[in-house]
């Protein structure tokens, strides 16, 4: 295994290692680091925006989510995904003509441009550094989980997560938000034959799809129907995931950003279908990890479960490759997410453009300590702690929303979001309810903003269509 390890890590780490000298440049402005000169085209546009969604918490968190919640799992996440490419296309269009406009070095600071105030670019950095940081967290938990159940005393847990940021803070401090992109690239091609190789080796352990599904049925039918065995995939989880997961391009800056530094919009089009396309792909195999859990791990933890079904279950050079891809799937998430709080802060400061880099390369090392100390509090539900995060991010969606449908938005949005994410992260710690009218938070809250929003919206239109006429 350590043979494997070595060699399967030197190609990796050598294909990083050139992504960084390729996006390399000694003289360059922050815009240039920040945004990788906006020229990214289809093919990378893809991969790094499917590799910044699909990470640790797809090869981790989805195989364990189909086999404790069933395949209730598929519609939570297939379709949503699904609905969201849709959504890609108008967002990415409107989003880039409102850019061009106004210009762009972020989302916050889009949104003080946009609404001509300095707390609309505050209220959307503090909605993602409250959320971004455990979503980068749990990613890392994740990967440390498995590493430290894989290789029991090698390393401390806290070193597995060292490592991967470090990694993470030296390419990206050299390249920039172009060797992100390359080294997305290289890490979601790995996530996505790693999945493969694996998915189908645990259905053939478990005898072949009819038959791991008839073993199942036997075992623990539950799974195989909605709201699964514990009544978690009721129809307002669902509508509330499928939203929240829609919103993600909206709510979520290293998302929005990747849309505006494509190099035009046909390659924006091209990406959200290719984009389609991968969740399926990337997806489908977490299910048959998760059927083959079921059946031979139903009681197990999740890093027993993990560690069984993704290592000790394999031939030696899948279990090696499979580390290499867990740990290239949590790298993708972890440098997309810390760079995106950088970019955010960067895009609120009015500095020299010199001083902006210096500010935006510290604020990153700053990023990244938190997120290392949070990693260490975080549970093992990855999936519904990744959800979570979806959900907090996408209260702040009626800001960017306005901004980008309205050529001057109504300042009354920011209120409307400030409300929404203020509840919302009182019913966290549990300083409010966390239902209404007997219903799930989540589903109401976004019933109240989407009626707040249409009725702000349609009067500032009609408002705006007297004033011209007048």
């Amino acid at each position: 295994m350590i043979s494997w390890l070595i060699f399967f890590f030197t190609i990796f780490l050598g294909m990083l290692a050139y992504a960084s000298y390729l996006s390399y440049r000694k003289d360059r402005s922050s815009d240039e680091f920040i945004l990788g000169g906006s020229n990214i085209g289809a093919i990378l546009g893809f991969l790094t925006f499917s590799a910044a969604l699909f990470s640790a918490f797809t090869f981790m968190g989805m195989p364990d989510f189909f086999r404790t919640h069933g395949v209730g799992a598929w519609i939570f996440l297939a379709l949503s995904d699904a609905l969201m490419v849709f959504f890609l296309i108008w967002f990415g269009y409107s989003l880039r003509k409102r850019a061009a406009l106004v210009g762009y070095q972020g989302v916050a600071g889009l949104m003080k441009s946009c609404y001509g105030n300095r707390y609309a670019g505050y209220l959307l950095f503090v909605s993602s550094f409250l959320f971004l940081i455990p979503y980068v967290s749990i990613q890392i938990r994740g990967i440390s989980i498995f590493l430290d159940a894989a290789f029991p005393g090698m390393l401390p847990y806290w070193a597995w997560a060292v490592v991967l940021v470090v990694i993470m803070l030296v390419y990206s401090q050299i390249g920039g938000l172009k060797a992100i992109v390359y080294s997305d690239a290289i890490q979601g091609v790995i996530m996505l034959v790693v999945i493969w190789i694996i998915g189908v080796t645990c259905l053939k352990m478990a005898g072949g799809f009819e038959v791991a599904i008839a073993k199942v049925a036997e075992s623990n039918a539950g799974l195989l129907s909605l709201p699964g065995p514990k009544g978690l995939f009721s129809p307002q989880f669902l509508i509330a995931s499928a939203i929240a997961i829609v919103l993600i391009p909206v709510s979520q800056p290293q998302f929005t950003t990747r849309l505006v530094v494509m190099k035009n919009l046909k390659s924006v089009h091209q990406m959200a279908y290719a984009v389609g396309i991968f969740a399926i792909l990337v997806i489908l195999p977490t299910a048959f990890i998760g059927l083959y859990g079921a059946i031979q791990y139903p009681e197990a933890s999740t890093a027993d479960f993990l560690t069984q079904a993704l290592l000790f279950d394999q031939a030696v050079p899948v279990a090696a490759l499979a580390v290499v891809g867990l740990f290239a799937a949590c790298l993708s998430t972890t440098n997309a997410q810390i760079f995106a709080l950088g970019t955010e802060l960067r895009s609120l400061l009015t500095g020299s453009d010199q001083a902006n880099m210096r500010a935006t390369k510290i604020s990153i090392l700053l990023f990244s300590i938190i997120v290392l100390i949070f990693s260490t509090y975080m549970s093992d539900e990855l999936v519904l702690l990744a959800r979570v995060s979806f959900t907090g991010t996408s209260m702040i969606a009626p800001v960017v929303l306005g901004a980008v449908i309205f050529k001057n938005p109504p300042k009354g949005l920011l209120l409307i979001s400030s409300l929404g994410l203020g509840y919302f992260i009182l019913s966290l710690v549990e300083i409010v309810p966390n239902q209404l009218l007997g219903q799930p938070l989540d589903i109401v809250m976004y019933g109240i903003l989407a009626l707040a929003t249409t009725i702000l919206m349609l009067k500032h239109h009609f408002t705006q269509k007297t004033y011209n006429e007048a």
